[in-house]
């Protein structure tokens, strides 16, 4: 599992603000310091899944001196951040009509999503769904 390195930012009248130098664009905040790494923690876990569900690369831990090198990054604090166990991908054929294929790839392009990233995300929001159902049924 890899640490990937987290800034923490804090202004006076502020939350404790947490960007992530590999991840340009994921940041989070908490109130407090063990808030905000929590936060992190999960921001960078959620965004990583993202990436897998999407079929992206995920990109190798920066260096300590790769990161401060960027004097944008000199005011924080580092922290570093665990990774979540990334999940292997793993090549699948699929066989479905052509029709399908074609409403699944207009779909997921109207919505952002790969073809991978959305037959992943409907697949496991049927599941969730399920499991719901079965978690609400009365037990005999």
């Amino acid at each position: 599992m890899a640490d990937y390195i987290a800034l923490i930012h804090k202004e006076a009248d502020s939350d404790y603000g947490v960007s992530f130098p590999d991840f340009p664009g994921v940041v989070t905040a908490g109130r407090t310091l063990d808030e905000a790494r929590t936060m992190a923690t999960e921001a960078l876990a959620f965004h990583i899944r993202g990436l897998v569900e999407d079929g992206e690369a995920i990109p190798p831990p920066s260096t300590l001196d790769e990161v401060m090198a960027d004097p944008m990054n000199r005011d924080g604090v580092v922290m570093l951040v665990p990774a979540a166990a990334i999940p292997k991908t793993v090549r699948v054929n699929v066989t479905m009509p052509e029709d399908a294929l074609a409403r699944f790839d207009r779909f997921a392009r109207d919505h952002g999503f790969t073809r991978s990233g959305f037959l992943v995300r409907s697949a496991e929001r049927a599941i969730d769904e399920d499991r719901e159902n079965v978690e609400q049924r009365p037990s005999l």
